[in-house]
Parts: C-alpha cells; sequence; structure tokens
C-alpha cells in the first residue's frame, strides 16, 4: 500500500472515531469545533442517549490562577439567572493543575447550542451587502442586552461586570433573542486600585482578557490610586450599539490598520457614515455612552432610561 492510501485510511479512521466526554455519568460525543480562542474551546456535542445537542466548553489549566479563573467562571454561569444570559447545564473539573509539577487540568461546561451563533456573525453576513438593521431591530437587541447588564450590574449581595463585551461574546437565540455568554471575565464591579503594583495587575488582565476594540479608555492606563467600577461594560455598551448600526466597533477599523487604538480611545472621536440610514437622535446615543472619562459615562440605567426616551420618540412619529 503506498504512502498516500495508508495516511488517507488513517484520516478516516479518526473521523470516525468520534470523541466523547463524560460528565456527572452521562457521556457527550463531540460533532465539530465551533471555536477557539487563547484560554479555551468550543465543541458541537451530542447527548449520547438523548441525541440533544449542545456546546461544551473546555478550558485548559496550567496552574492554579487558571483553575481558579475557571471555577469562577462556573460559579458565576450557576449564579446568574437570566433569559439573556447563557444557562449552565452541567460542570466539571477533571485533573490537577499545578505549575510546580507540570500538570495540567480540564474545567468543562455544558452550554446550550445556538445554532444561530453570535451576534458577531449576523452582523458579518449584514456587512456584506451593507444590509443594515432596521432601527427597530437596533433598538430590540440593544435593550435586551442592557438589560441583562443591568441585572449584572445590580447584582445581590455584590454587583458584577461582565469586562468583556462585545458582539462575540453574544449568542442569538431562535427567536433572535441576544445572550449573553463567557462569563470568564466577570469580577466584582467595584475594584479599589491602591497603588502602582494593583494598577499594573489591573492593566495586565485587562490586556489579557478584555478585547481592545471594546475596552473601556481607563483599563489602557490603569492610574495607581482610583476606582474601576461597572462603568467599564458601558462603555463596551457603546461599541455594541455603534456595531449595531455599522456592523463593527467604532475602533475595529483602526486595529485593522495597525494604529493606535488606545489613542483612538482616548481621543472620543467618533465618526458615522456619510450614507447612513439612522437618525441624529440614535446617533447621539453613541458619544453620550462613550464618555471617555469614566466618572462622566452614565450608568446603566441612565442608558436604559435613553434608550427608552428614544424608543418613545419614535412611536410619536409614527
Amino acid at each position: 500500500m503506498n504512502a498516500l492510501g495508508l495516511s488517507t485510511i488513517l484520516r478516516i479512521g479518526c473521523l470516525c472515531a468520534s470523541e466523547s466526554v463524560e460528565i456527572h455519568g452521562i457521556r457527550y460525543v463531540v460533532k465539530d469545533l465551533l471555536g477557539e480562542g487563547g484560554f479555551s474551546s468550543v465543541d458541537l456535542v451530542e447527548q449520547a442517549s438523548t441525541k440533544t445537542k449542545y456546546a461544551l466548553k473546555r478550558i485548559k489549566c496550567h496552574s492554579f490562577d487558571d483553575e481558579k479563573m475557571a471555577l469562577n467562571e462556573i460559579n458565576y454561569c450557576k449564579t446568574l439567572k437570566h433569559p439573556n444570559i447563557i444557562e449552565l447545564i452541567d460542570s466539571c473539573v477533571k485533573g490537577t493543575a499545578d505549575a510546580v509539577i507540570d500538570s495540567t487540568s480540564e474545567a468543562f461546561l455544558v452550554l446550550p447550542y445556538y445554532r444561530r451563533g453570535t451576534l458577531h456573525d449576523y452582523l458579518v453576513l449584514k456587512s456584506f451587502s451593507k444590509n443594515y438593521l432596521d432601527v427597530r431591530e437596533v433598538i430590540r437587541f440593544f435593550s435586551d442586552i442592557c438589560q441583562a447588564v443591568k441585572y449584572m450590574h445590580e447584582y445581590s449581595p455584590e454587583p458584577i461586570a461582565h469586562r468583556d463585551l462585545k458582539t462575540e461574546n453574544i449568542c442569538l437565540t431562535d427567536n433572535m433573542d441576544p445572550i449573553l455568554m463567557d462569563l470568564g471575565s466577570s469580577a466584582p464591579a467595584r475594584v479599589q486600585i491602591c497603588g502602582a503594583q494593583d494598577a499594573q495587575r489591573m492593566q495586565d488582565i485587562a490586556a489579557e482578557r478584555c478585547s481592545i476594540t471594546y475596552r473601556a479608555p481607563e483599563l489602557f492606563h490603569v492610574e495607581s490610586y482610583c476606582i474601576i467600577d461597572q462603568r467599564i461594560d458601558i462603555w463596551s455598551l457603546g461599541c455594541i450599539l455603534y456595531a449595531l448600526m455599522y456592523f463593527n466597533s467604532p475602533f475595529d477599523a483602526v486595529y485593522e490598520r495597525g494604529d493606535s487604538v488606545n489613542l483612538a480611545v482616548i481621543s472620543g472621536n467618533i465618526s458615522f457614515p456619510e450614507d447612513s440610514p439612522f437618525t441624529q437622535g440614535l446617533h447621539d446615543l453613541v458619544p453620550y455612552i462613550l464618555q471617555v472619562n469614566p466618572s462622566e459615562r452614565p450608568f446603566i440605567n441612565d442608558v436604559i432610561g435613553k434608550i427608552d426616551e428614544y424608543k418613545r420618540s419614535l412611536d410619536t412619529a409614527v
């Protein structure tokens, strides 16, 4: 048998030998890779007994800190119950992460499978033909996302910030309802920074965990003595609102050109296409939310109030 024939058979054998993962006695058969990033991957899996499809998130942990972050995500997924926040079906951690002896663990999160993909996927398809969303669709998406953020920001006993809000972290249900996912960066909303070491640690975490084109300006250069609060999410919401109108964050083009996103963010200059189908009233919401100075940036209830006000103006105009 020639080498080509052998390699073909081996490849077919690999495809046929489906991997499976067992979690609390339930077997899930891996069907496809849905996506992967620097810290995790997500597979499409099928429960062996019911044939129900799920998304299986795997987080490889190389250290105790990695494992702590994975458990943090599992905990938030278990704790947060809102129709626009992803539900955790099941979870477990296998192995022990220990950098000293070079051993790893893996966290498994069984999550709902959303066949429509993410809001990012939806907007990419729309962008190909410049098929803008209807203004009411923009407002519906944004209002639902804001309600999920409000739930997190007002969570008791301690408010929570998502810290990595972006269109890629919003799934779409069959009814086109937005679902916040990826709570791996979530943390208590209010953080007191006391000194240069604290500031550098927060800055490093932001650089590692918060997507650059949705990252709040105060996270690029964290001051030595300050308070970082939930309004980092508000900045990200402003970028999401812009993306709902024009398919991308206002800073994606800067990043793609290789220019400084940091400088663009700090400048506070947001431009809109000249052939925009949207009203000035909707445009005005973006700079209202994207206040460079965090102390001047609105809280989530202020944003929701402005959106409700804009919705009323649409209804009056009909």
